[in-house]
């Protein structure tokens, strides 16, 4: 099966579990032309159907409830219920019972091809060794969360980027179209979540991300106490992995249950709600994209906290430190690295298919 028709299966299999936002799937297909990174994002499904077919002995480590789409945009700030500022992997839209090796080796093929296309500096092997390391010193630390207070000031002055700066946030916000048909669930979820009840609330769609592009996304802003509050609504689906595994009837969401498990101090405005996951948008409560980073940023030192936090997310699977440290002990040195560099020539050959296809 190629890139092509792989695309086409799955989102005919998605569209059974919601309304495909078209406009968005085709704005999707253009963007996946754009560069091998911005297309792993996009291509989870794909890749899981390359891990089944070429995984080899990675594929055999122990199973955790895993994050699969992992990748080094997948990070990002929000507000705990103290109003402390935390740091961490912020969606789970994919998670899914996977080897733990799966997280690792996708986290490092997206920084190899990051690296590739020049949106990180330095070497892919590098990057790897440095992913490797956090997960191990995660692993052995027994994985405490990344709480951007009294510690982390480097990460902390990564997420107050000028990009964040709440008035260039809520204009972002207020540029976006309003909807003009909103899904009576979503609208529920969304005004429950707000601060306050009977907010007069202007619901907007919002076109974001990669591989939830195509999916229903609303967003909810209104005005609360001298200023604005926004809610989103995004629609869930179960993990493609089910439906590259050939489990494709299966309608297990684990989103839920991968944030409540994993070590970590939760966002208290993240919660589902039947087949939507809403949560809070605010100028520092979002994804941290590789352009967002100032120059001059530790790129090694980023790359080991994220490793790390991904152990945060395995060590949530009951009996997992103890398996994981025996098997990560008996890998040699350079696998992190290999089947990275394996995975992402498979990535940048697609890539180029679907560039001639499409482009």
């Amino acid at each position: 099966m190629n890139i092509e028709e792989a695309t086409a299966r799955y989102e005919r299999w998605l569209g059974r579990f919601m309304p495909l936002v078209r406009a968005d799937i085709e704005e999707k297909h253009r963007r996946m032309t754009l560069g091998p990174f911005l297309f792993l994002r996009a291509t989870f499904y794909r890749w899981c159907q390359l891990w089944r077919a070429a995984a080899g002995d990675a594929a055999r480590a122990s199973r955790v409830l895993a994050v699969g789409d992992l990748h080094v945009e997948n990070f990002g700030t929000w507000r705990d219920a103290d109003g402390r500022l935390i740091w961490g992997i912020n969606d789970f839209d994919e998670a899914t019972v996977l080897p733990w090796t799966q997280d690792l080796v996708r986290l490092a093929a997206g920084a190899q091809l990051a690296v590739s296309g020049e949106l990180l500096g330095l070497g892919r092997r590098a990057a790897a060794d440095a992913i490797l390391e956090g997960y191990h010193d995660g692993i052995e630390a027994g994985g405490p969360a990344f709480v951007l207070e009294e510690e982390h000031g480097w990460l902390r002055r990564l997420g107050m980027s000028k990009l964040r700066h709440p008035t260039t946030f809520w204009q972002r916000l207020d540029a976006l179209p309003t909807a003009r048909t909103v899904d009576p669930a979503a609208a529920a979820a969304i005004l429950a979540a707000m601060p306050a009840p009977d907010l007069d609330v202007r619901f907007a769609r919002r076109v974001a991300g990669m591989g939830s592009l195509g999916r229903p996304r609303i967003v909810g802003i209104a005005h609360w106490q001298g200023g604005r509050v926004a809610r989103e609504a995004k629609a869930l689906a179960p993990s493609a992995w089910l439906w590259a595994a050939g489990q494709g009837r299966r309608t297990i969401i684990r989103c839920q249950e991968i944030i409540d498990r994993a070590i970590r101090v939760p966002d208290p405005t993240v919660h589902v709600v039947g087949s939507w996951l809403v949560r809070r948008l605010a100028p520092h409560c979002t994804r941290i994209e590789l352009a967002d980073l100032p120059d001059g940023h530790d790129e090694a030192r980023l790359l080991h906290a994220m490793g790390f936090e991904t152990a945060n997310v395995h060590l949530g699977t009951p009996g997992a430190a103890r398996r994981i440290r025996r098997e990560f002990a008996a890998r040699r040195p350079r696998w992190l690295h290999d089947g990275a560099k394996m995975f992402s020539a498979e990535v940048m050959r697609d890539w180029r298919a679907w560039r001639r296809a499409v482009g």
